[in-house]
């Protein structure tokens, strides 16, 4: 490949600017600030002339690099095996190294380029993208042939369903493993029905143009109007004309569970093979889960086998039937999913409560009992679920011995986090984040141990970078140290602010954990800003029913309003909710609507109602919310505290009941 001659002087020209130290900053250096803020603008306009003529600048500074990064980053397509070599050399170690390393092995796969890319993939530490590691195993199949084993297809196929959108390096691994025979057609048909529900055509399409090209022009048609391709079709004939029946059902079931039904129940099914049949049920059964349908269990009901779902659909297989207190169905669905999930937390605790439900003698409960005391603790929602089903209530646990000052110099000396810190300190959070998760996680095969994780955690709580001190705390595994793990800053104002509403502190401080990790500038994509996490239009309405005369939204940003306004705010949807916890925690993410629908139904055990929580965000936004605040409880009052008090119950309003505050946005 012909490169032009302007990079022969331009690596001769990185190398000069690469001699000198990558952190030998040690005062400040605003002209040096400006510089790198500077490139990192020109980075994200794809100025590279900027980037070049501005790199020489940086040199010596904490962060340069981050500008030797983007510099280079920017004329990826250009790059040479030399210009990395050169790269690598002078920044041997750091996330930029690597993180070009990444971007550099994505386009060798993209130019199949497997020499290259097998010979610069051996010293790639990042190790935590898919698509590299499915070049990775591509380039193992072609040494290895038919000698492969089943091991190395079934981490493709994991791989594969695992990437939401469009990529090359899966897609291009899966179709050699299919050619290679070691992926079977069921396989590739299950990828494009999963993009199919997730309404990701271009997807679809790759996965059909590995296993039948022929019917592209097909996929289009039933894409535009699927309910018209079923209505032209009276049979369905060969394998490639059922799939495409069934991605025509899947597209129909994903705005409309009960029409894809009836279609599925009145001509299809006889049609299908079983395990088409049993999964188009899944998807049928899964989307009406999602909507809250009574009818979810009825078309689970028609699934003939667990094992044809894929866990996701299982899920909400248990959660349907979690709702109609159908014990034995949500053992079924927990059983048959994949070995991961069924050791997650959330299906031990339900699995255990099912059994426990349907117990009848002692040793019936010898099992339930068995998987409480597998995942009891304070880490999470079900954990401490677990714990109180065993008789005990959440407290404190002890602190860890504390750090020596060797491990805390270990962590102030470590230059990556060095680098993290400065770059949030000048305000590139992004990329500051993700050079302190790359050091902590990354950088050593397992990640660091856990007294070097509390002693970074230290680091990053005496700079009050608060959620890189309760995420890199969160990881620790063999001890726990709560003063990290739930910060209480800004408390006097808090507590203030909280009690003068009658409002209970350890919900504030539980929520404002979740929301922001008590960074003050935070703000959302949708545009929520500061501690609470307040968008404009709600802080406007509130100012009003509070009575805060003068709020303009360029206020959220101060804490004490933000408090003001975020307290008040989960104030009038707790009352809207006459105390519910749960379905306050649902309204303050997905607005009071929402959850003034998901409440229709049958009275539940809060616990299974936050299962049921349609927004996988909210599901789990509000979980931690409310196990959050329980610990943040035991903190603030020194008692042992209950997860399930503040749970309750959830079910239709009282009719006569008069709604509070009904024009809440």
């Amino acid at each position: 490949m012909q490169f032009p001659a302007i990079l022969t002087s331009f690596t001769l020209a990185l190398g000069f600017v690469f001699a000198g130290s990558a952190c030998s900053q040690s005062k400040p250096d605003p002209a040096g600030d400006a510089v790198i803020l500077d490139m990192n603008q020109a980075f994200k306009r794809g100025d590279r002339k900027r980037l070049t003529a501005l790199l020489p600048q940086v040199r010596g500074h904490v962060l340069e690099p981050w500008a030797a990064y983007w510099e280079q980053r920017a004329r990826l397509d250009e790059l040479t095996t030399q210009d990395l070599q050169n790269f690598s050399s002078r920044f041997a170690g750091s996330y930029q190294e690597d993180r070009l390393r990444n971007d550099w092995l994505l386009l060798l796969g993209q130019r199949r380029d497997w020499t290259t890319f097998a010979d610069e993939h051996s010293r790639y530490r990042m190790a935590d993208d898919r698509e590299v590691r499915c070049y990775a195993l591509a380039i193992e199949q072609i040494k290895q042939g038919a000698d492969s084993p089943p091991a190395l297809a079934e981490e493709v196929r994991k791989n594969w369903y695992a990437q939401r959108e469009l990529d090359d390096g899966c897609t291009q691994a899966a179709g050699q493993l299919f050619a290679a025979k070691k992926l079977v057609a069921v396989d590739i048909w299950r990828k494009a029905r999963m993009a199919m529900e997730a309404n990701r055509p271009r997807v679809a399409a790759k996965a059909v143009e590995i296993v039948a090209p022929e019917a592209l022009g097909t996929l289009t048609d039933l894409n535009d109007n699927p309910a018209k391709f079923l209505a032209s079709k009276v049979v369905a004939n060969g394998r490639v004309r059922k799939e495409m029946v069934m991605l025509a059902l899947i597209k129909i079931a994903s705005t409309d569970a009960d029409t894809a039904a009836t279609l599925l129940d009145s001509k299809w099914s006889s049609q299908l093979s079983a395990e088409e049949r049993n999964w188009a049920w899944g998807v049928i059964g899964k989307q009406s889960a999602m909507r809250l349908s009574n009818a979810a269990v009825d078309y689970y009901g028609k699934v003939t086998q667990d094992s044809d779902l894929n866990d996701e659909m299982l899920a909400w297989k248990a959660r349907s039937a979690l709702r109609l207190g159908r014990w034995k169905e949500v053992i079924n669905a927990v059983n048959a999913m994949g070995e991961d999930t069924r050791a997650d937390a959330t299906w031990v605790y339900w699995k255990a409560r099912a059994l426990q439900a349907l117990a009848k003698s002692d040793l019936d409960r010898v099992e339930p009992k068995r998987l409480y005391e597998s995942i009891a603790g304070v880490r999470g929602f079900y954990e401490q679920l677990a714990l109180e089903e065993l008789g005990q209530k959440i407290t404190v646990p002890p602190r860890p011995p504390a750090l020596t000052s060797e491990e805390k110099d270990a962590a102030r000396a470590n230059p990556g986090l060095q680098r993290s810190l400065a770059a949030i300190q000048l305000g590139l959070r992004s990329e500051g984040n993700r050079e302190w998760n790359y050091t902590t996680n990354l950088h050593d095969r397992g990640g660091m141990a856990d007294r070097e994780l509390l002693a970074a955690a230290d680091l990053a709580c005496q700079r009050e970078v608060w959620d890189r001190c309760i995420n890199t705390s969160d990881r620790t595994r063999s001890f726990m140290d709560f003063e990290q793990r739930f910060p209480m800053p800004y408390q006097a104002a808090v507590v203030k602010h909280s009690r003068d509403i009658n409002l209970d502190p350890a919900y504030v401080y539980g929520l404002i954990r979740q929301e922001s990790r008590f960074i003050m500038d935070a703000r959302s994509g949708p545009g929520a800003s500061g501690l609470m996490q307040v968008m404009p239009a709600t802080a406007r309405e509130t100012a009003k029913k509070i009575g805060l005369i003068g709020f303009t939204s360029d206020q959220l940003n101060d804490r004490d309003i933000n408090i003001t306004i975020g307290t008040g705010y989960l104030k009038l949807v707790l009352d809207t909710f006459t105390g519910s916890m749960p379905m306050a925690a649902a309204a303050y993410n997905a607005g009071p609507a929402r959850p003034r629908s998901w409440r229709n139904g049958p009275i539940l055990d809060a616990a299974i109602w936050a299962e049921n929580v349609p927004i996988s965000e909210t599901r789990d936004y509000v979980k931690k919310v409310l196990s959050n605040t329980t610990n943040y409880a035991a903190i603030l009052s020194g008692q042992p505290q209950s997860l399930k008090a503040r749970l309750g119950t959830v079910g239709p309003m009282d009719p006569n009941v008069v709604e509070v505050n009904k024009d809440l946005p």
